[in-house]
């Protein structure tokens, strides 16, 4: 094996990412969110954009969020601002926020979240469950 080959074997291999999707089901209108590493103010700038125009128009409580950060590693302190600034501007137009993911930091931010946003906030372990309380009406 000669030294090149291995420090790739020694590479460690980084995930970083964030999907978001947006479906209408019958009435209800669904945001579905899933983080992998940490969120970056660069996640935003990307981000911010999609939510505005989604999120547009809408002026009553109707939009459900499932929120997976089963693979969140946290934010930054720029990135912590940008979703606060982020849910100030929209947090009226939530309905339900499920939040996949046992972390602790998680039911934290939840708690915290509460203060912005007039719809109902939960943590889940369970995929299942988060979906089937998103769309109990």
């Amino acid at each position: 094996m000669n030294e090149l080959s291995g420090e790739a074997s020694k590479m460690e291999i980084q995930r970083h990412g964030l999907s978001i999707g947006i479906e209408r089901i019958n009435n209800n209108l669904y945001l579905f969110i899933k983080v992998i590493g940490k969120l970056t103010h660069d996640d935003y700038q990307t981000i911010t954009p999609m939510l505005n125009g989604a999120l547009e128009g809408i002026n009553t409580p109707e939009v459900n969020v499932l929120f997976d950060a089963i693979e969140l590693e946290g934010w930054e302190l720029r990135a912590a601002w940008d979703d606060l600034k982020l849910a100030l501007s929209h947090g009226k137009k939530f309905k339900k926020i499920a939040i996949l993911g046992g972390k602790k930091y998680l039911k934290y931010a939840s708690s915290i979240g509460t203060w912005f946003t007039s719809g109902e906030i939960k943590n889940f372990d369970d995929a299942t469950n988060a979906y089937q309380w998103l769309s109990d009406q």
